[in-house]
């Protein structure tokens, strides 16, 4: 008789957000416009990348990659979220929840082997700038991006199959801006326990492989660069790690607190702010702190406005003489 008592619930009320209706225009404005900088940077710079051949070298493939997989972040992401900002029916439905998390956790997942493998190139032109070409061939780049792929549907796929084993009976509410598994093992009739510990598991073992191949990486490379003799030579150094470092400790920060921590499913009013750290304000920085700390890629911005200046130019010049 108890579970008849009980309507098992399909759909969830994304509530993140709408406790502040005074704020709502704010917000809306400002995400929206950070949504336009995030794929307008990201995809600027993969088109870049593609189009100069300068530019088709492991380290750009890889940052290539990643700015990929963050816009296909805020894509997952940021839409929704706008639409929920002024939409009466907030409802999702399971299956779609289960759809933008299967998405979200496969390029977050991506990112963290494609961060890792961006650590090691850094770590072989630094430290064996000779055997560069020998250490990192296109083929070996070519396997390690594919591998993240695959590693991130992977690890997806598990957690969403084991979606599959939670009854949701009691409140749909889901106090967050997007469809986490978190806030859904929280409103499960069905203990968890086993979600839990396999979301541990592999998103520990995860972070553990992806953060240790990064440090031993780093470690390596600080050792290189103390014992460089050209004051000049350390700069550039220091200058080219120095960005993807910050963007890898805030990526990776933000998701250590969000998954691999105790008490998972206690209800957390943090969990948003992390999670805006990761899927919104880290896509949005990566394209200006790889690109603005990068000589080259700035130099090929710089050929690219001045050739268009030039070319603006010519036009005009050919008007005029044409009247």
């Amino acid at each position: 008789m108890a579970e008849e008592n009980h309507t098992m619930k399909t759909e969830f009320i994304l509530t993140g957000f709408t406790e502040h209706p005074v704020l709502k225009i704010l917000l809306f404005v400002v995400f929206f416009d950070v949504y336009l900088i995030t794929m307008v940077g990201n995809l600027g710079l993969i088109i870049l990348i593609s189009k100069e051949h300068r530019l088709h070298t492991p380290m750009y493939s890889f940052l290539g990659n990643l700015a990929l997989i963050d816009s296909c972040c805020a894509c997952a992401i940021t839409p929704k979220m706008l639409g929920n900002f002024f939409s009466e029916n907030r409802m999702v439905s399971l299956y779609e929840c289960m759809a933008q998390f299967y998405f979200l956790c496969t390029v977050e997942t991506a990112d963290c082997f494609l961060l890792a493998a961006m650590a090691y190139d850094r770590y072989v032109a630094i430290c064996s700038p000779l055997q560069y070409h020998t250490m990192m061939s296109k083929k070996l780049c070519i396997q390690m991006t594919t591998g993240a792929y695959i590693a991130g549907n992977l690890h997806s796929m598990i957690h969403v199959g084991l979606l599959c084993r939670l009854a949701f009976c009691g409140s749909n509410h889901i106090n967050h801006f997007y469809c986490d598994i978190l806030p859904l093992y929280r409103l499960s009739c069905v203990d968890p326990y086993v979600n839990e510990l396999v979301l541990f598991i592999f998103s520990g073992s995860i972070q553990v492989f992806t953060i240790g191949s990064v440090l031993i990486s780093y470690l390596y490379i600080l050792f290189t660069i103390f014992k460089m003799k050209s004051k000049e030579g350390r700069v550039k150094a220091f200058s080219t790690c120095s960005s993807h470092f910050l963007s890898v400790s805030l990526f990776y920060g933000s998701l250590f607190f969000m998954y691999i921590r105790p008490n998972l499913l206690e209800e957390g009013d943090k969990d948003i702010p992390a999670a805006i750290l990761f899927t919104i304000v880290v896509p949005l920085l990566n394209p200006f702190i790889y690109s603005l700390r990068n000589k080259e890629v700035i130099s090929v911005l710089r050929k690219i406005l001045k050739k268009k200046k030039c070319q603006g130019s010519l036009k005009k010049m050919t008007s005029t003489v044409a009247q």
